[in-house]
């Protein structure tokens, strides 16, 4: 086990699967104590069970984002376990698929659930958890948005790019404001990954193959695409990084 994140406490939201149980397992693997969230318990506790499997030390919190009282309960439960928080990982998000679309077909419900989620969501948890970042002396908050927030795309509903434009805007806002304090704040951009999220949408193999195209290294992402920049913005080897948006993005937002 490396040592990167030794003495850290991290909280991970939407840690069930996908890029947030890959980042759980490798933050913990670098000496963090994790504290992995999500709606999903039976993903969450599997994440668990991996993280101890591979020697880390971890504990699974239920929650539901886009609820503050949800929220409150989850950083008093990560402060009661382990003391302290450093490190905040905003992952969990919906892609909202049967909810999202164009503005001109787009429910008021849809918009609202996937704002809920993806925007709200990542307000609630930093309004909550940065006042402890803070009592630690500073920290790193690393939001996940998403190349959407950055460009527009015709497979992405218009809810969906809304949302990420957001905390795009609010992780620049954040950073400006929390940097007295040592707090930093980044985000992240990831392009198409193939997690469990987009397995739907990438089932069709012509959608795919045109998904795949519109990426200059030919692929699309994975969840361990993501993880080594998470460790670097977690640590303290980024300590003169903050307000900065990182796409991960198989060169997409360079054509």
């Amino acid at each position: 086990m490396a040592d990167r994140l030794r003495g850290k406490v991290a909280l991970i939201t939407g840690g069930a699967s996908g890029q947030g149980r890959a980042v759980a397992i490798r933050f913990a693997q670098e000496g963090a104590r994790v504290v992995i969230s999500d709606i999903d318990a039976e993903g969450g506790n599997q994440t668990l069970h991996l993280v101890r499997e591979s020697g880390g030390e971890a504990c699974f919190v239920p929650a539901d984002v886009a609820s503050e009282a949800s929220v409150q309960a989850l950083v008093a439960a990560a402060l009661r376990q382990y003391g302290a928080l450093h490190v905040l990982y905003n992952n969990a998000g919906i892609i909202g698929q049967g909810l999202d679309g164009e503005v001109t077909q787009l429910s008021v419900e849809g918009w609202n659930r996937i704002l809920d989620v993806n925007l709200k969501g990542v307000f609630l948890c930093a309004k909550h958890a940065i006042p402890l970042l803070i009592q630690a002396g500073g920290g790193s908050v690393i939001n996940v948005a998403s190349v959407a927030g950055l460009i527009g795309s015709p497979n992405a509903g218009h809810a969906y790019h809304a949302s990420k434009g957001g905390v795009v805007a609010l992780t620049r806002a954040m950073a400006a404001t929390y940097a007295r304090h040592n707090v930093r704040v980044n985000a992240i951009c990831p392009s198409t990954l193939e997690t469990p999220m987009t397995a739907a949408l990438l089932q069709d193999p012509a959608r795919y193959q045109q998904i795949v195209a519109q990426h200059p290294l030919g692929r699309l992402g994975t969840a361990q695409d993501v993880v080594g920049l998470a460790v670097y913005l977690a640590s303290d080897e980024s300590a003169w990084v903050t307000g900065a948006i990182f796409p991960v993005d198989g060169g997409r937002t360079a054509v």
